[in-house]
């Protein structure tokens, strides 16, 4: 059986007229490694996103998801390691929903770990050049919501599904207006998506 994943970005937020995880998922092939890539755009929307992605998954079956997101201000790429059971943001999202304190799922576990290949991913993103870290925090944003939401799905439907989350700079072109702010090129970041693939496959 054909290897497929599915990976998706998020819709412009905050006031930005792009988002870079969108860019650079939409501007990866459509195979890598003779590996299907599935694209998906998400709403930075609490619950909605979710919908959108639990939509997709039970529609096709998927060896990998993984979810792409902007971190404005980081420098590298950054692979998260934990996804925590809380909706809780002072910023609203792009319907204007801002939850406190919410649990994603009531009867769900406080958190689940990436099933992604964290340490050997930022090991070869670094021999290929590209600056990346192991991240402890997906936050309490849309982010971290859809990075357990994937998880939780994993866990009770698609148990041998891999999920993890990718949070990415700023690119160059949202950043000039903004005094000594990171960014990193979108054929960097794709690199990195590309190196993220084949070191979570480990077949290529």
């Amino acid at each position: 059986m054909n290897k497929k994943i599915l990976i998706a970005g998020f819709e412009p937020f905050g006031g930005e007229v792009i988002n870079p995880s969108l860019e650079a998922v939409m501007s990866l092939p459509s195979k890598i490694c003779d590996i299907g890539i599935r694209k998906l755009s998400l709403p930075v929307v609490f619950g909605k996103s979710k919908d959108v992605l639990y939509n997709v998954l039970d529609t096709d079956e998927f060896d990998v998801f993984i979810c792409v997101g902007q971190a404005g201000g980081k420098t590298s790429i950054n692979i998260e390691r934990i996804a925590i059971n809380i909706d809780d943001t002072n910023s609203p999202d792009n319907e204007g929903f801002a939850p406190k304190d919410q649990p994603i799922y009531a009867e769900g576990p406080d958190a689940y770990f990436t099933t992604l290949p964290i340490k050997k991913i930022v090991a070869n993103l670094m021999e290929e050049g590209i600056p990346a870290a192991v991240s402890n925090t997906a936050g309490t944003y849309v982010c971290n919501h859809i990075m357990y939401a994937g998880l939780h799905y994993a866990s009770q439907k698609r148990f041998q599904m891999k999920v993890g989350f990718v949070h990415i700079p700023y690119l160059p072109s949202q950043v000039l207006s903004k005094n000594n702010i990171p960014s990193m090129h979108l054929d960097n970041i794709v690199a990195a998506l590309v190196a993220i693939v084949k070191t979570t496959m480990d077949e290529c």
